[in-house]
């Protein structure tokens, strides 16, 4: 049973395709807004892990996410990820970034949907998911 309080990590150790210039989304290699993002989902992830039933997976449905603190190349980050809301199918996690130093990197509100995988696949396949 998914309960709140459920809490997952995950680790980044910045490299030249995590950087703003290497997405896309920036021309400074540090590292990019999408890619921590991408760090803090998988924290959230990494909490569900071992609570799934059979079939089940989440799928990412909302972000905010404030990204406050530049990472370059070679340090590394870590997420900590916490399920604060559970409504059905509904997860809310906060989650918050922290570089080698201790500074607060990001910080924000993830929300993940529980759904059957094989039906989910099915009717992504369709175009209606």
């Amino acid at each position: 049973m998914i309960q709140r309080g459920l809490t997952g990590r995950s680790q980044l150790l910045v490299t030249p395709d995590d950087t703003a210039i290497a997405l896309g989304s920036g021309d400074v290699p540090v590292l990019a807004t999408p890619r921590l993002l991408a760090v803090f989902e998988a924290a959230t992830v990494a909490a569900l892990r071992d609570h799934l039933a059979p079939g089940e997976t989440s799928v990412g449905s909302r972000v905010c996410v404030e990204h406050q603190v530049a990472t370059p190349v070679g340090q590394t980050v870590g997420v900590t990820a916490q399920l604060v809301h559970v409504d059905g199918r509904l997860l809310r996690f906060e989650v918050a970034g922290q570089d080698m130093y201790g500074r607060v990197v990001g910080s924000g509100q993830v929300t993940r949907v529980l759904v059957d995988r094989d039906r989910f696949l099915v009717r992504a396949q369709s175009g209606n998911a």
